[in-house]
């Protein structure tokens, strides 16, 4: 007693705490915020006035207290408080109390497990559908069978030559009261039977109502409360508060429905300890039946036990799932409460596993018996599917107008089973069909048959059997694919479908026609040899063709045709060329590209075809590109001496650049004044190099190397300790490069000297050994 003394005091200062934190009036509290106070006071025991004192003693007005009670009574009332019941001092029900397990019925949280069985049981799904909704409807018209009770408003109006308005509450005595009229007592009667009673009393203060000239109209403003008890195997039992206008439906939904122990069938609702109607939710599942859903009053108890029997259906049905099943139903039942046989369904037997005292076993049902038959609790009921199987099929594949499966009639041959594919097509191969048939051990086998000989009534006819096949092949498929091949002097080289009567112009025709430079007379045809052994070496035979350059239709043209693989190869005449251009720039009196005469130009005649050289040109510095890579030509022995090695033959897409004289010698490097001057005769590298300040300590002075106009490269030469410097040009670049001295590391000191010292302790040694 003590310890709950002490639970209350603290819940009563944590919800002082609590009101404080959040807010300072009850219009600032969320649905949320009231929700988990009602949640600690259910904790510790409080009841709806304990929690108004807390309010009040942190300050909250009578108002506010009014308020806070109306939310709770609101929340309670409304979806939103699913699990809270009329009672704060009542048991708080949460999962932890939902059974998971048929087997050993002990207290679980629902799990992933547990989810997936309800999913598999038909009918529980609906309850975990957030899209339905099942609360009543508060805006239709009041039912004429609506039994009135306490809390309930009734609106009266007086209308005609008077006018009069009442409000009148039901109290707990089941009494209304109108001005000053006795109390006029209402509670268990229907509105109908309440209005004759009240109008019949407002006849004391009308005196003209009912007559004519005065009418009374008396309606249900606000319904009341009721607290219905759903108990059993409901996922949240307990206790709710409802709208008088609730049904059972109502109510099951709040509750979360069957947990996958409850039944679906069997829900029974009790008024007054006596019941008064069961609920079978298949009605509505099924057909849309809501015929059973009573509504229901205040202390209803809803009931919820375990289910029955229960039977699984797997296979090719339309809804397979886990059903419940009631006295008289049967396996046809089931079936239809799965939705019927699926397309492919096996409705000729049906196979049943059945549990006994002691182990499993199998029952056959034939189609005649599904109707009567009975079933047992945990049966799973089978049904197959058809096999991928034909009792009257034959298929004819291949070259026929129609191919595909045909029905097997009595006594049909193969040459009826052509004639329904509409025969066969020009290009069967008729030499040859395959006829695949199966043995009695099921194993397959071919028939070869002349298909030519057959449909001529040379050959006898075969008669069809089940699952028969007639494979008949093209004559394009029963040979290599037969192509002709064209390169050379042809627009478009390719390789072409062999066709009948096909010759070297159609093939060329074809191919896109002749380039300008084919030589029509020379065409040569490469044909495969067929034959086997012989003496002769030769593998494959070429022969030489002329034609129209036209390619216009000739005698001789008509009797050269083309065979499956050849070859035809069309070469070029032998002096054809195309124009060969080549380009000179520069300090040239009529730069520009110029045409190639014939393979015989060469650098000098390109020179002279230009007009020769400007006099500010330098041919020392021109340079010669071939192919994008610049080439080192000596152009003045070139252009002076015609019989010279530099003066080259010109390709197509050679460049020659003569620029204008520079008159000046560049020295770069490793100098202390890297500078451009004035081109000197009589000067040489080294005065050059003197101009440019001198070598620094880090040139290498044995490789300087010059850099001619024309890109050629010449380096300094060393021999018995003298340097040959290279000779200096007009344009020259002189370069005096890094001079990259290899340092030894610390180990590589240490190694040499240890060898030197070594080398020198070893002669030391032979010198006094031979000295006496």
């Amino acid at each position: 007693m003590i310890q709950k003394i002490k639970k209350c005091f603290f819940v009563f200062l944590l919800l002082q705490a609590s009101l404080t934190s959040y807010a300072q009036s009850v219009d600032e509290l969320s649905d949320e915020d009231i929700q988990k106070f009602m949640q600690q006071a259910q904790e510790s025991g409080m009841n709806e006035e304990q929690l108004a004192a807390a309010a009040a003693a942190k300050g909250f007005t009578a108002s506010d207290i009014v308020k806070f009670k109306e939310r709770i009574e609101k929340l309670k009332s409304s979806k939103k408080a699913v699990g809270i019941k009329s009672s704060l001092n009542q048991r708080t029900v949460d999962s932890t109390d939902i059974q998971a397990s048929e087997r050993d019925n002990k207290k679980q949280v629902i799990d992933e497990k547990a989810e997936d069985r309800r999913m598999k049981i038909f009918g529980l799904n609906i309850f975990n559908n957030q899209t339905l909704n099942f609360e009543p409807n508060l805006n239709i018209a009041t039912p004429k069978n609506y039994v009135l009770g306490t809390n309930d408003e009734l609106s009266i109006d007086i209308t005609g030559y008077a006018y009069a308005h009442y409000d009148a509450k039901v109290n707990p005595d089941g009494n209304i009261k109108i001005e000053n009229l006795n109390p006029i007592f209402v509670a268990g009667q229907t509105l109908e039977q309440a209005k004759v009673k009240i109008v019949q009393r407002l006849k004391t203060l009308f005196g003209g109502l009912g007559n004519g000239g005065l009418s009374a109209d008396v309606t249900l403003s606000k319904i009341r409360s009721i607290k219905v008890t759903v108990i059993g195997e409901a996922v949240f039992p307990g206790t709710y508060t409802v709208p008088s206008l609730a049904t059972a439906f109502n109510v099951l939904y709040a509750a979360g429905g069957p947990t996958d122990i409850g039944s679906l069938r069997n829900i029974e609702i009790f008024r007054k300890g006596k019941k008064v109607r069961m609920l079978d939710l298949y009605d509505f599942l099924l057909r849309g039946d809501l015929t059973d859903d009573i509504g229901l009053i205040d202390q209803d108890v809803v009931l919820i036990p375990y289910v029955d029997k229960r039977v699984i259906i797997n296979g090719a049905v339309r809804n397979p799932k886990i059903y419940e099943l009631k006295a008289g139903d049967n396996l046809g039942s089931l079936i239809g409460f799965a939705g019927g046989f699926g397309e492919t369904a096996y409705s000729k037997s049906i196979r049943i596993n059945r549990v006994t005292d002691t182990e499993m076993k199998i029952l056959k049902v034939s189609k005649e018996e599904i109707s009567k038959f009975g079933l047992l609790k945990g049966d799973i009921v089978i049904v197959d599917s058809l096999l991928n199987r034909y009792e009257n099929r034959v298929s004819i594949k291949g070259a026929v107008f129609r191919p595909g499966d045909y029905e097997l009639e009595t006594g049909m041959t193969l040459k009826k089973l052509v004639a329904q594919a509409e025969g066969l097509k020009p290009e069967a191969f008729k030499s040859r069909a395959l006829l695949f048939r199966e043995r009695p051990n099921a194993d397959p086998e071919i028939l070869p048959l002349n298909l030519s000989e057959l449909l001529n009534d040379t050959a006898e006819d075969i008669v069809l059997q089940k699952n028969d096949s007639l494979v008949i092949k093209t004559i394009a498929g029963t040979r290599e694919l037969r192509t002709i091949q064209l390169d050379g002097e042809i627009n478009k080289p390719s390789v072409i479908p062999y066709v009948e009567n096909i010759t070297v112009s159609d093939a060329i025709l074809l191919a896109g026609g002749l380039k300008d430079g084919a030589n029509v007379a020379r065409i040569e045809v490469a044909r495969r040899v067929k034959a086997d052994g012989g003496d002769g070496d030769q593998n494959v035979q070429i022969i030489q063709i002329q034609v129209d350059p036209s390619l216009g239709i000739l005698d001789k043209d008509k009797r050269t045709l083309l065979k499956p693989f050849d070859r035809v190869y069309v070469r070029k005449m032998s002096r054809y060329e195309v124009q060969r251009t080549v380009s000179i720039t520069g300090e040239i009196n009529y730069p520009g590209p110029y045409t190639l005469n014939d393979k015989k130009e060469r650098i000098s005649d390109l020179i002279e075809k230009a007009g020769g050289t400007k006099g500010q040109a330098d041919l020392g510095s021109a340079k010669f590109t071939r192919n994008g890579v610049q080439m080192g030509i000596d152009l003045k022995k070139a252009f002076f001496d015609k019989n010279s090695n530099q003066n080259l033959l010109l390709n197509p897409g050679d460049v020659l650049e003569i620029p204008r004289r520079k008159e000046t010698v560049t020295v770069l490097g490793q100098v202390y004044n890297p500078i451009t001057v004035p081109f000197d005769q009589g000067l040489n590298l080294k005065d050059y190099i003197s101009l440019a300040g001198g070598t620094t300590d880090s040139a290498y002075v044995k490789k300087i190397y010059v850099k001619y106009g024309n890109g050629k490269i010449s380096r300094t030469k060393y021999f018995a300790g003298i340097n040959s410097f290279p000779k200096i040009e007009n344009g020259a670049e002189i370069y005096v490069p890094l001079h990259k001295k290899q340092r030894w590391t610390s180990a590589e000191r240490i190694a040499v000297s240890s060898a030197v010292v070594s080398i020198a302790t070893v002669l030391l040694t032979l010198v006094l050994r031979v000295v006496p």
